[in-house]
């Protein structure tokens, strides 16, 4: 699937702006990721693109989050590996995250609304004057972001990530498209 069918899926999907901003911040930094990890970052980006497709539809029974996604994006044709990773960033289904992009998605996810939460409290209120530093520094406030589980983002080392080049990777991404997340 190319990224032009995939927004057009998502859209029939997604209504609220905040949310597809979401998944564009997830889609930059599972690219990054993939392209950092020698992986394709055209797939992955579509995971992270889609990994919230179903939010909409299971907002009142979280239990089926992500298990509908990943039935919509099997029934789109999208390869397993992709519906898998998505299916699994749920951590409400207990399922193994067996392959790279699985593991990427789960740690990504969390990750980029602790970035957007950090940009918001910044004085300029700028993802450009967001450093790894400063994210780093609310990090360990567990009252900050309460939503940004960081044990998921803390699964980063899972790729051989220390945790402040996981975050550096993710700024960089998320800066590149900072128009398009309204930062």
């Amino acid at each position: 699937m190319e990224r032009e069918e995939a927004m057009q899926l998502l859209k029939q999907h997604l209504t609220t702006e905040n949310l597809l901003k979401h998944t564009y911040a997830v889609e930059a930094v599972m690219r990054e990721l993939a392209d950092h990890l020698d992986e394709d970052p055209d797939r992955w980006g579509l995971a992270g693109l889609l990994h919230d497709i179903d939010y909409d539809e299971t907002s009142d029974d979280p239990s089926m989050h992500s298990i509908e996604g990943a039935r919509m994006l099997e029934e789109a044709g999208l390869d397993e590996e992709l519906v898998d990773a998505v299916r699994a960033h749920n951590d409400h289904h207990g399922l193994p995250r067996e392959s790279t992009m699985a593991k990427g998605l789960y740690a990504v996810d969390p990750l980029t609304g602790l970035i957007v939460a950090a940009a918001l409290v910044h004085p300029d209120r700028e993802l450009e004057s967001v450093d790894v530093e400063f994210v780093m520094n609310r990090y360990d406030d567990s009252s900050f972001a309460r939503g940004a589980r960081r044990e998921a983002i803390d699964s980063c080392s899972e790729l051989g990530l220390e945790l402040e080049e996981f975050i550096d990777i993710a700024l960089r991404a998320m800066k590149d498209i900072s128009d398009r997340l309204g930062l």
